[in-house]
């Protein structure tokens, strides 16, 4: 995160994006709409859009902003849902307030503030390509920034003189819980009296993969141990709201799924299985069943077993396959939201006999029970759907990151992935 913003300031800073979100989202074509109806700006109706308009306009900055902070953020693909959210919202709020609205003028700005998004956007995600950022070999850190298209600096006497030629027009990588040398440490401060940014390189590892890697379970290594405590209960109040919210729609959705369901298999409508949830709890987890129905042996390996979906998966039905790509057999687990066992967003909960095979090979893997499960969550919409030990790793340093950074604006990104993996039909099996 921390390198991506780095690079991005040097081309448009927040200001700068902020003044170009006013001037050419709201001012100029508010202008030219005033022109070509022939409206003065003073009247009430005109004055009071433009002010549900320029709110609209400065949330829409700021959302795309928080969000660019985060790895694996496809910023152009969200630009589009974010602006029709925000200003869908603001929009849906005047129908409350009863506020007299030009939807001629209100449309205009929200038509220039979608197209400056896309142009700000476009212009960060392709600013500077030919930064140069170099790493320091020295240390714990590995080839992975060196296959990122980072230059490797070896000697101090070629760091000291990129850095006295002012070769270095990105920033510096290197291990800063290692012991260097005086000289070392004399080069890294005269890089940072110079303005060149110098980081630690896990920071810059997590904001280029998205994941926490994790040797040993240290507070330097996840920053804290316990997640954002205020924002938890936030979260878990905005949970409750948004089932609420979606229960008529989910209900009707549900009834036709089920009557589907029937028709296309004989077994029952839903799939209830135990699950390893909040705190390393187990609970019930329900979801619309997308296999056919079969006897399992009371066997820890047979249960394992049949707790994994393998690619091609024989047991999944016609409308079941259809289910899980678009994850609708995920709805009835809004229950499991409305009770407490699972969120919205937060890491997809394992069965219980895979978790417990897990946590026996993994080191630390009950710590991403510290949150919620989730229906959907960042490993969900960065890797999909995993069964072998080697992907069960990185699923957990996807996790991790998720712990970590655990905030709304990662959430709203995270929805927004979500909403591209189903459209996509990505990592279903």
């Amino acid at each position: 995160m921390a390198l991506a913003t780095a690079s991005r300031a040097q081309v448009m800073r927040p200001r700068n994006q902020l003044a170009a979100y006013i001037l050419l989202g709201i001012l100029i074509p508010a202008a030219i709409w005033s022109i070509l109806r022939g409206i003065r700006f003073d009247t009430p109706i005109t004055t009071i859009t433009l002010i549900y308009a320029s709110g609209a306009n400065l949330i829409v900055w700021y959302t795309l902003s928080r969000l660019r902070t985060y790895a694996r953020a496809r910023l152009l693909s969200y630009v589009l849902p974010v602006n029709l959210m925000i200003f869908g919202s603001v929009f849906a709020l005047n129908a409350l307030l009863r506020a007299n609205l030009s939807y001629s003028l209100y449309l205009t700005c929200a038509a220039a503030s979608l197209m400056i998004s896309y142009l700000v956007t476009v212009r960060i995600r392709h600013a500077n390509p030919n930064l140069t950022h170099v790493f320091v070999p020295i240390g714990a850190i590995g080839s992975a920034l060196q296959e990122r298209g980072f230059k490797k600096i070896s000697s101090a006497d070629t760091l000291k003189a990129m850095i006295d030629n002012k070769q270095i027009t990105g920033s510096i990588v290197v291990d800063l819980h290692y012991d260097h040398t005086p000289d070392w440490e004399r080069l890294l401060a005269a890089a940072a009296l110079k303005g060149i940014p110098v980081y630690h390189y896990r920071l810059i590892e997590e904001s280029l993969t998205g994941e926490v890697r994790i040797n040993h379970l240290r507070e330097n290594d996840l920053g804290s141990l316990i997640p954002n405590t205020a924002y938890r209960t936030a979260k878990r109040i905005f949970d409750v709201a948004l089932v609420v919210l979606l229960s008529p729609a989910l209900l009707f959705l549900g009834c036709l799924i089920a009557l589907l369901i029937k028709l296309d298999s004989p077994g029952k409508v839903f799939f209830f299985q135990d699950r390893i949830g909040y705190h390393g709890d187990p609970f019930k987890m329900v979801k619309f069943r997308t296999m056919r129905d079969r006897v399992v042996a009371e066997d820890v390996n047979a249960r394992r077993d049949d707790a994994i979906t393998q690619d091609g998966d024989a047991r999944i039905t016609k409308i079941g396959r259809f289910l899980r790509k678009t994850r609708m057999d995920e709805l009835p687990q809004a229950w499991n939201v409305l009770i407490g066992d699972m969120s919205w967003i937060g890491p997809r909960p394992e069965a219980r006999d895979l978790a417990e095979w897990y946590e026996g090979e993994i080191p630390f893997y009950a710590y991403r029970h510290i949150v919620r499960p989730g229906i959907t969550g960042w490993a969900q919409v960065n890797q999909g759907h995993v069964a072998d030990l080697d992907s069960i790793q990185q699923k957990l340093r996807f996790d991790f990151f998720y712990v970590k950074n655990l905030s709304l604006w990662l959430d709203i990104l995270i929805g927004l992935k979500t909403i591209r993996v189903i459209i996509g039909g990505i990592g279903a099996k």
